[in-house]
């Protein structure tokens, strides 16, 4: 088991944001709130797959709801009302915990972002736990069922929601994912955009086998080398796609950005304009809090579940959603999307017609090597 530093939370979240496709959560607030933990002094563990033992208690803690920033008015009429002082994602696993009377071993994240991996590294500090080195995603997801446990047919309940009100509920039982993502997605409306979630509580032995492996030390990797590159003022989105076989799609100048919140959602539009190697060329990808699919002048172009990141060449940092602004210097790049993603059920839960749009997937590499 890995003793982690706080330059490797750095890097693991850092390395989370930029492939976690636009979405994930605030990279900003997940560093500080690991930071925050490790000052406190409280320790941070990787465990590997196979030092696990097949009986033991797991979860996955994550946060739902919109990503998009609370208005002045919501911040107002809230701050007053918070009857916590630790997170909600941590109210969902000791409400699950006193539920099930007993102890969670350790803790998976839900996807690769650098809110939601900080929640559930928080909440395997505080509680004494190692973070497990898999995720169900692979990559950041917009809905719950976007999971390889629901790719193979692991029951999302008992599930523990909480918000920062002190509320909590446990779900016994659900119709399906679908049923999960609606229930726990009207909480978060009802509680300032987001509520701790924990699903999935199930034995090592039936869920291991389900992972997508390793992926947080992809993550450490994948802010490793965007960290040094940043320290040479070296764009990294060209150095983590040789690196994992990835692609540059797209660079050039952000010519508009719409979005709007809807039903504990952000949508929107990037509109981007190309230059050099593409000059007279544009670029739009359409968001569902993480960037879902995007089309090259007028004509569909990588979707997912193919990944879609973009970069803030000013900052070289990861953009996330909704924050692309007029004039953003900005490159796009892509990683191919893992296997269990690429059958016929994974495209089925999260292809481009799940999200209403009537093309056939095609892989990037495919679709790269005749552009």
């Amino acid at each position: 088991m890995k003793r982690l530093s706080m330059q490797d939370l750095r890097d693991i979240l850092l390395g989370a944001a930029i492939v976690g496709t636009g979405g994930g959560g605030s990279l900003e607030n997940g560093i500080k709130l690991v930071e925050g933990s490790f000052n406190e002094g409280y320790q941070f563990y990787l465990a590997g797959l196979s030092e696990i033992e097949d009986e033991v208690l797991v979860g996955t803690p994550y946060g739902c709801g919109s990503i998009s920033p609370l208005s002045e008015d919501q911040v107002e009429k809230y701050k007053n009302m918070y009857k916590i002082k630790y997170t909600a994602e941590m109210a969902a696993v000791n409400a699950i915990e006193e539920y099930l009377g007993e102890d969670l071993y350790g803790v998976v994240t839900t996807e690769l972002g650098g809110g939601n991996m900080a929640s559930a590294l928080d909440v395997a500090a505080r509680t004494g736990k190692p973070i497990i080195d898999a995720d169900p995603a692979g990559r950041s997801v917009p809905c719950l069922q976007h999971s390889t446990y629901n790719l193979n047919g692991i029951p999302i309940t008992p599930m523990g929601v909480a918000d920062k009100l002190g509320d909590s509920m446990i779900f016994t039982e659900v119709e399906s994912d679908e049923r999960a993502e609606a229930l726990a997605r009207a909480a978060a409306v009802a509680s300032f955009n987001h509520v701790g979630v924990v699903d999935h509580v199930a034995r090592w032995k039936v869920i291991k086998n389900t992972l997508i492996k390793n992926t947080v030390t992809m993550c450490l990797e994948v802010g490793k080398i965007a960290r040094i590159a940043r320290n040479k003022n070296i764009n990294f989105a060209y150095d983590i796609v040789e690196k994992f076989d990835g692609f540059i799609m797209f660079q050039g100048k952000v010519s508009k950005v719409c979005w709007e919140d809807k039903s504990g959602f952000t949508f929107g539009n990037i509109y981007i304009e190309g230059n050099g190697k593409y000059q007279n060329q544009n670029l739009r990808i359409w968001f569902q809090n993480e960037n879902i699919i995007s089309w090259k002048n007028g004509k569909v172009f990588v979707t997912v579940p193919d990944s879609i990141n973009v970069v803030d060449n000013d900052k070289n940092m990861p953009l996330l959603n909704p924050y692309a602004k007029v004039g953003m210097e900005v490159t796009v790049f892509s990683l191919k999307a893992f296997e269990q993603w690429r059958s016929k059920r994974g495209l089925e839960i999260f292809g481009p017609e799940f999200f209403g749009y009537h093309v056939p997937y095609k892989k990037v590499e495919d679709i790269l090597s005749l552009d």
